[in-house]
């Protein structure tokens, strides 16, 4: 609350600022206790969703050298770029890992944190397809199974590969939200996806730069599905053995 008030303070000044909070708090009509439920949204929301993210890409990154091999050679490369001596990195320096970026979004995508949503229809409306879908009506995809279709992704559907995600120079490239919906798309984009992002990266980081990861039980990993959230987990979560990295 005490950050909450210390925006509300500044008022106006806090146009242009680029963190969310500041933004909702230059609006004059947003007071304490408007501001307090966007920020309890915002850490509740994104607190399953992104631990449930990293769980996934944890696993799928000790199963394949080669991508973690080439995450902490740009971690390295970072580092040594920016001659950056603290333990965590800054925004700008996260965002210059376009690797990771890549290598995350593409985890992503065979395992949403929400593998299922639904939205209704305000009005009779057209699909693109010629479908036609009535006011009221509730439609549901899969985000799920639009990550592993050969119709959007290709052949190679079924093969993690980050650069895919990457153009010549390296440099990420989005591919459409409305055939990649982990963020949803249009006016229902999520809000936090680039925060998100940033708290992955970071933590991803920290922990790959410091130590080895051993997934136990591999062979045992099952997905499930929360039935309070609907949120895509691993069954009886994921056990690692951490080891100390020396090199």
């Amino acid at each position: 609350m005490k950050i909450i008030h210390a925006r509300l303070t500044k008022g106006m000044k806090l146009e242009g600022k680029e963190d969310i909070l500041s933004r909702f708090a230059s609006n004059k009509d947003h007071d304490v206790d408007v501001l307090r439920d966007i920020v309890i949204s915002f850490l509740i929301a994104g607190r399953e969703t992104t631990s449930t993210a990293l769980t996934w890409f944890f696993w799928q990154i000790s199963t394949l050298p080669e991508v973690e091999k080439k995450i902490l050679d740009e971690i390295k490369s970072t580092r040594a770029r920016n001659k950056t001596t603290t333990t965590t990195f800054s925004f700008d320096e996260l965002r210059e890992m376009n690797y990771l970026h890549a290598a995350i979004t593409e985890s992503v995508r065979f395992f949403p944190p929400v593998p299922l949503d639904r939205q209704s229809c305000k009005e009779d409306d057209i699909l693109p397809d010629g479908t036609f879908v009535g006011k009221g009506w509730f439609v549901m995809y899969s985000a799920y199974a639009m990550g592993r279709s050969e119709k959007i992704w290709g052949k190679d559907c079924l093969e993690f590969k980050p650069e895919r995600w990457l153009d010549e120079d390296g440099i990420f490239k989005p591919e459409s939200p409305f055939g990649y919906p982990v963020f949803h798309a249009g006016p229902r984009m999520c809000l936090g996806k680039e925060m998100a992002y940033i708290q992955m990266k970071s933590i991803v980081t920290c922990i790959l730069e410091r130590f080895q990861i051993k997934v136990l039980k591999k062979e045992k990993i099952q997905e499930h599905v929360q039935s309070l959230t609907l949120s895509l987990k691993i069954k009886g979560g994921l056990p690692v053995e951490l080891s100390k990295r020396e090199d």
